[in-house]
């Protein structure tokens, strides 16, 4: 039966000499880019200054609005910032750390970025909490909700993890989190595009991301949701003349914040990023998650069967409705398969105590997922990853 997702496979031109396998790092990049580029060039060369007035300085929220329907998100409530570690920190200036309720409650396997912001908060009163994995897979939900308790201020987690592909049960997280007056900031880095959800739906406090993965978006373009009754409430530290309630009165002293979502913006947007940016959201909501996800878990499980019967481990969760985008494989000398691999023009990457990071997306193929196993297969047994042992894997 034809694959009606392979329809899309002509607008990205890198699938024409690559078995592109690295979605969760860095998504295809659309063709369409290129035409967008080339509009914002045409835009400043000709209008000019003119070109803030018309479009540029309201694009954090035009380009939010496209994002705020992959994720079901009110129209006016998804600003867009460079990247995540900007917005976690943006978000955690608006707290007050002030004992009892100071607690940040994460897991041991959080992206590090977002450790390292939230670390830095103990200067300010923060008392960081870190539930650990027993396993190196993912954190049992039950160890985490156990962890949230009338102490915790916000709860700045993972949907889904970046090591392993496992996906956090963020609805009984978001719930325990309110049962005692906790926020809760849900990192849908790794999710958004593949993993369908909804903001209202899922009732979370706040949602960040970024459009290099799955969104196949490019670098630049993070993304930060806020409940609205919430939004209004936060005045950030991390601010700027785009979050003033009145930008272009050039007032003097202290921030006057708006009255909208700009009030969590800062200073002037990277634009080119944005124009970058469009392609990919439009593709992916054009698409629709949810038919992503269905060929996701089918390709995916028919990854880790057939790896299993050629005796590859696996540090990715066996349950499907617990797994996100992204199966690993533990092979031997993992680093230098990776980049035995790229010799080969087929894409992947890896990462500590979990060996290869595999990510089929909605643009490939089930026999290049063959090709993939085929190639590992070789490499090890022929020896060619040896001339790479020395290096480490470039991404």
């Amino acid at each position: 039966m034809t694959d009606p997702l392979l329809a899309w496979r002509d607008r990205f031109p890198i699938l024409e000499h690559s078995t592109y396998l690295i979605s969760h790092s860095l998504g295809a990049m659309p063709a369409a880019v290129e035409t967008h580029l080339a509009e914002y060039a045409e835009i400043w060369k000709t209008r000019g200054i003119r070109a803030w007035a018309e479009g540029w300085w309201d694009m954090p929220i035009t380009a939010g609005n496209r994002l705020a329907t992959i994720i079901d998100a009110p129209e006016g409530s998804v600003v867009m910032h460079q990247n995540v570690s900007v917005i976690q920190g943006l978000v955690a200036s608006a707290l007050a750390f002030e004992a009892p309720r100071n607690r940040v409650v994460y897991t041991s396997m959080n992206f590090p970025t977002v450790m390292y912001v939230w670390e830095a908060q103990r200067r300010r009163g923060a008392e960081i909490v870190t539930v650990p994995s027993p396993d190196g897979v993912g954190v049992p939900t039950e160890d985490l909700l156990a962890a949230i308790d009338e102490r915790t201020l916000i709860v700045p987690i993972s949907h889904v993890l970046f090591q392993t592909g496992y996906q956090q049960d963020a609805r009984a997280v978001i719930a325990r989190a309110h049962e005692v007056g906790a926020l809760v900031l849900l990192d849908c880095y790794q999710s958004t595009g593949i993993v369908p959800f909804s903001v209202r739906d899922l009732d979370v406090d706040m949602v960040c991301g970024g459009s290099v993965k799955w969104l196949c978006g490019g670098p630049g373009a993070g993304y930060l949701y806020c409940k609205p009754e919430l939004r209004d409430r936060l005045q950030p530290m991390l601010t700027g003349w785009m979050a003033h309630a009145a930008p272009f009165a050039f007032e003097t002293g202290e921030q006057r914040y708006a009255e909208d979502a700009t009030r969590l913006l800062h200073g002037s947007p990277a634009v080119p990023a944005l124009y970058a940016a469009r392609a990919g959201h439009e593709i992916i909501a054009e698409i629709g998650v949810a038919a992503i996800r269905a060929k996701s878990l089918a390709q995916t499980t028919r990854f880790l069967e057939r790896a299993a019967e050629r005796g590859y481990g696996t540090s990715s969760p066996s349950d499907p409705e617990r797994r996100g985008g992204t199966v690993t494989l533990q092979v031997d000398h993992a680093p230098a398969v990776v980049k035995a691999l790229a010799d080969r023009e087929i894409l992947v990457d890896c990462r500590p105590d979990v060996g290869l990071r595999i990510s089929p997306h909605f643009y490939t193929r089930d026999d290049e997922l063959d090709l993939c196993l085929d190639a590992i297969d070789e490499i090890l047994a022929s020896g060619a990853w040896e001339p790479h042992a020395a290096g480490t894997a470039a991404y």
